[in-house]
């Protein structure tokens, strides 16, 4: 006689969580390159109007966006904002955010799936605990710009 057990497969992710205003939102770890304090980009003509200008990071020049205008959501902004650089498959750029909260592992149970109208730079909602924190899409945050140089 044999007995069969059945497993529920659980996967989990690390999460970089940062605030803009009083909202929580994270990016995968694997996609975040690094994270700097905020320095003013050199502005640009662009179409955008989220897209700030660049900064020479190393000697390499990186976009800059304005997460929270993207998402359409109000920052803070102030001397605790930091710059996340992302790295997409095709691009890197940074995203200004209020602050840097912590690293978070979630696994797929703790994580719903966007509701209507949630757009393509949203991946999803972790709940944790009493939290919500939006899980975003950095391909999807940056499908409608060439981020490349």
């Amino acid at each position: 006689m044999s007995t069969a057990s059945t497993t529920v497969e659980t996967t989990s992710r690390k999460l970089v969580v940062f605030s803009l205003g009083e909202e929580e939102y994270a990016l995968p770890i694997i996609q975040v390159q690094e994270i700097i304090h905020y320095t003013e980009p050199r502005s640009l003509a662009c179409d955008e109007a989220w897209i700030r200008g660049v900064i020479s990071l190393r000697g390499r020049i990186i976009p800059v966006c304005d997460l929270a205008a993207r998402i359409g959501v109000h920052a803070r902004g102030g001397k605790d904002a930091k710059i996340v650089i992302v790295e997409t498959g095709s691009a890197t750029a940074g995203v200004v955010v209020d602050d840097v909260k912590e690293v978070l592992t979630v696994t797929s149970d703790q994580v719903e799936g966007v509701p209507a109208g949630g757009g393509e730079a949203i991946d999803g909602i972790a709940k944790i605990d009493d939290r919500l924190v939006v899980l975003l899409d950095a391909e999807g945050l940056f499908a409608d710009v060439d981020l490349a140089a």
